[in-house]
């Protein structure tokens, strides 16, 4: 029999069962919607973090985010496409493809063309800062929230994209992106090898708490050249201490949406918002009861996003936006987090057996 979509993925459920889906969002730089045709999910989980459940058509999530959802196999017996496509508003060219597997009930044949989902509009800002909103924790006591309510360092990082001199380049220039004015440069040696072995000029531990110069971040574009600093520059965390993270998308170049991922930690997404971060009044609309955990956020276009967590865990770890493009172009930085008093809670020595670098 031939069969329509014949290289289209296809689960079969059966009438009436529940699924689980597992969604891994494993694109180099788009920020994906996702839907199935007539179909809603309830999302339980972010991140490998249970969640409180709510029922929606479509999820937004962000590249190295996971998802899972719950889907009720109780409708018509049919074909129905699950679909994905990009999330980008702002005018940056995108691969504005959707990307499809089909979701079949039992018995039903192939040569069923599916239908397609209603999928938000690709430049739907409101769609993702409510969808974002929604994500909370279960705090229950199985399933505790433990987010700081006091804070031992605040930190607070500007989201900058900009043009470096190249002499080699068409233009004379080619694309950088910093943090804090400042582009990550990728030492020959590894941070955490240079931080255990004491090896000196591999990385200095200095990097600014906030941004040497104050502006209206997301104002009129800048393009002006910023003198943007390049250096293999981190931040030294007391163990044990509480830490609030505040990142700020910037207009220099153009504001855009950044999903940011910390390595050794979960985090608390304690808040966000569009707009300059005003530190004076936007704290009071924290939620810290039962925000989301996860180890990866959306900073919103034009906006930022505050994060929580407790630096219990030694060693060096990186922090980087989960855009390939941007992180190969310096977004990133990382945390050496001190060792503790006693032999739980300092870095373990390397394997006798770990490959040089």
């Amino acid at each position: 029999m031939f069969s329509l979509f014949s290289d289209t993925f296809a689960a079969e459920v059966e009438s009436g069962q529940t699924y689980l889906l597992r969604i891994i969002n494993a694109a180099l730089n788009d920020e994906l919607f996702f839907g199935i045709a007539g179909h809603n999910m309830t999302v339980v989980e972010v991140d490998a973090v249970y969640t409180r459940p709510f029922t929606t058509e479509s999820i937004l999530i962000a590249p190295g985010q996971t998802t899972n959802v719950l889907v009720l196999a109780d409708r018509t017996p049919n074909r129905y496409f699950m679909a994905a496509r990009p999330f980008q508003d702002v005018p940056i060219t995108v691969d504005n493809k959707t990307a499809t597997a089909i979701l079949q009930y039992k018995g039903v044949p192939n040569t069923v063309i599916p239908s397609l989902p209603h999928l938000p509009n690709p430049n739907d800002t409101r769609f993702s800062l409510d969808y974002n909103k929604r994500l909370r924790s279960l705090n229950s006591p199985g399933f505790p929230a433990k987010v700081p309510q006091k804070v031992d360092r605040h930190l607070f990082y500007t989201v900058g994209l900009g043009t470096d001199a190249c002499t080699t380049c068409v233009n004379g220039t080619r694309l950088l992106a910093s943090l804090n004015n400042i582009s990550f440069v990728m030492p020959q040696v590894g941070l955490l090898q240079a931080h255990y072995s004491n090896t000196p000029r591999v990385f200095t531990a200095d990097f600014p708490d906030k941004p040497p110069m104050p502006f209206n971040y997301t104002g009129a574009p800048l393009t002006a050249n910023l003198r943007t600093a390049h250096g293999t520059r981190i931040a030294k965390i007391a163990f044990n201490s509480t830490v609030e993270l505040v990142l700020q998308d910037t207009n220099l170049l153009t504001v855009e949406s950044h999903p940011f991922h910390l390595h050794g930690y979960n985090f608390f997404v304690v808040g966000t918002g569009v707009g300059n971060f005003d530190p004076a009044k936007d704290p009071a609309s924290y939620n810290l009861v039962d925000p989301v955990e996860r180890n990866t956020v959306g900073v919103p276009t034009g906006g930022w996003t505050a994060i929580r967590f407790r630096a219990d865990n030694p060693g060096v770890w990186f922090m980087h936006c989960h855009l390939e493009l941007h992180t190969g172009w310096g977004l990133k930085t990382a945390f050496l987090v001190e060792d503790g008093p006693g032999p739980e809670q300092t870095i373990l020595p390397p394997p006798k057996d770990l490959p040089p670098c």
